[in-house]
């Protein structure tokens, strides 16, 4: 297929684990920050075609995964409601909460919708004026613009049916609370394209020098994110600590600022809990009070609470690169795909979900 064929080309993919090889002195870690390039490592062996001294672990890149428990709760509560069509992307239906998923509400009849896009779901709205019309907002910057141009269409439309259930996070954060942490193993970073075509990366550059770590925008291919290690292990071999950007056919410095604006008319920075880790200041975003009358949360008054999540999962390990999903006691036993314990098993963009469907027959 033309524009991806050549950045899966296996000659140029040894040459450049190859290389990595050579540059290599001592061991180091990498992680990567976004889901779609954990599933592309694990698929295509990209971890296994590097020198032993190269760990890659997997940080917080599934935005479902990192959804709290509490607001998977409050989203079941609202789509088990009469007179509401509660709508989603489709990887959430299936992700657990404390006693049901949105799917087993779906199947009691519930009317939960599967949409491509926010802007579907208010299109529902003005075709339903008598229904409730929720759209469940969950993602990283990438998601943010549309979600938030729902919203600002709705406003400005005099659509009073429609409102969100926001659990947007954002990368720069997480990546500061692990960095942070007495645990982290991690000295360097590919730090998810799709993020930075919206957002740019000037935020990363704060962190690379606070924290000596190179930081380097990847792509997708297995081209891409082999390329990304070697600018990656480059800067940690000579000690040098910047933000470098693998992806320039689709990444710039200063991201689309359109979508930055349409963001910043909608949306404020706000404390966000993520799940397995807990809260993190300034990781999230939340409705700012000119667009508050579309806020879910408070359009239905969900008593928030607490909530204890399975002993058993190790999924905050995981994605602070403390462990890989292979080192869960339930993985592949007690946590499967279709009984799962945490979100990383049931999203696309899961780790476990990787090591189950690409790597399950070589784990214990």
């Amino acid at each position: 297929m033309k524009y991806v064929d050549e950045y899966r080309d296996a000659d140029a993919a040894a040459k450049y684990a190859g290389a990595i090889a050579k540059l290599t002195t001592r061991p180091w870690t990498i992680m990567e920050i976004c889901g779609g390039q954990t599933h592309a490592i694990v698929k295509f062996g990209i971890d296994e075609l590097l020198p032993a001294g190269i760990t890659l672990v997997h940080g917080p890149g599934c935005p479902v995964c990192v959804t709290p428990i509490e607001l998977i709760d409050k989203a079941v509560e609202i789509a088990a409601r009469p007179g509401v069509i509660f709508c989603s992307f489709g990887d959430m239906l299936r992700v657990p909460g404390t006693r049901q998923d949105l799917l087993s509400v779906k199947a009691q009849g519930g009317d939960v919708r599967i949409v491509y896009s926010p802007l579907d779901a208010l299109r529902l709205a003005q075709a339903n004026p008598a229904k409730e019309v929720v759209f469940f907002a969950v993602g990283f910057e990438t998601t943010a613009p549309a979600n938030a141009m729902s919203v600002y269409q709705a406003q400005r439309s005099g659509v009073t049916n429609y409102s969100i259930l926001v659990s947007h996070v954002l990368v720069p954060p997480a990546m500061e609370a692990i960095l942070s942490s007495e645990q982290n193993q991690v000295q360097g970073f590919l730090a998810a394209g799709h993020v930075c075509t919206v957002m740019g990366y000037t935020e990363y550059e704060p962190l690379a020098v606070r924290y000596h770590v190179p930081i380097v925008v990847t792509g997708f291919e297995p081209l891409d994110i082999l390329q990304g290690v070697y600018m990656c292990v480059r800067q940690l071999e000579e000690g040098r600590a910047e933000v470098e950007n693998q992806y320039t056919r689709v990444v710039k410095r200063e991201g689309n600022r359109p979508a930055q604006q349409i963001i910043a008319e909608v949306f404020e920075i706000s404390p966000r809990k993520w799940r397995g880790i807990g809260e993190i200041p300034r990781s999230g975003l939340g409705l700012r009070a000119p667009y508050a009358a579309f806020d879910a949360e408070k359009r239905f008054d969900i008593a928030s609470g607490a909530v204890e999540e399975s002993g058993e999962c190790i999924s905050g390990l995981i994605m602070q690169g403390v462990k890989k999903p292979e080192q869960c006691p339930a993985f592949g036993t007690r946590c499967t795909p279709e009984r799962p314990l945490g979100a990383p098993m049931v999203s696309s963009e899961g780790a476990c979900a990787a090591y189950y469907r690409y790597r399950r027959v070589t784990t214990k």
